[in-house]
C-alpha cells in the first residue's frame, strides 16, 4: 500500500484514482499530476515504483497546497471571517449556510436534528 503525505493510498485502484485521496487533490489535478510525473494514469497503485511515487511527492510538496497546510489555510481563513465580525464569519460561528441557502426548510446539514419546540405546531390567528 503506497503512502503518501502521511496518507495510505488505496492499493487496489488507478494512479489517478488512489491520488484523489488526499485531501485538497480532485480528479483534474490528479490526471495533471501523473501527467507531470510521467506516470500511467492506468497503473494500479500498488505498481507505482518508488521513484514515480518521490516524484509525484516532489510535486505535491512544491507545486500544490495539500493536506495539513490546505486544511490549516481553510481554518484561518475562516477564524479572520469570524474573528471581523463579517457576514460569512457569524454565519460561520451560528453553524448556519454560508453561502446564501435559505434555512426556513433544508439546512439539516449545518444545523444538525431537528429540535422540536412543545407547543409550536401552526398556530393560526384567532381574531
Amino acid at each position: 500500500m503506497p503512502r503518501l503525505l502521511g496518507v495510505d493510498l488505496p492499493a487496489d485502484k488507478r494512479a489517478d484514482i488512489s491520488l484523489r485521496y488526499l485531501y485538497g487533490i480532485g480528479s483534474t489535478t490528479a490526471r495533471e499530476l501523473c501527467q507531470r510525473a510521467n506516470v500511467d494514469p492506468a497503473k494500479k497503485a500498488r505498481e507505482l515504483t518508488d521513484d514515480e511515487l518521490a516524484r509525484i511527492a516532489g510535486l505535491l510538496d512544491n507545486d500544490y497546497v495539500v493536506e495539513g497546510q490546505l486544511r490549516r489555510a481553510i481554518g484561518q481563513n475562516i477564524g479572520r471571517l469570524k474573528e471581523i465580525g463579517s457576514y460569512r464569519g457569524l454565519r460561520h460561528r451560528r453553524s448556519l449556510p454560508v453561502r446564501g441557502q435559505r434555512t426556513r426548510t433544508n439546512a439539516r446539514t449545518r444545523k444538525g436534528p431537528r429540535k422540536t419546540v412543545a407547543g409550536k405546531k401552526g398556530v393560526k390567528d384567532l381574531r
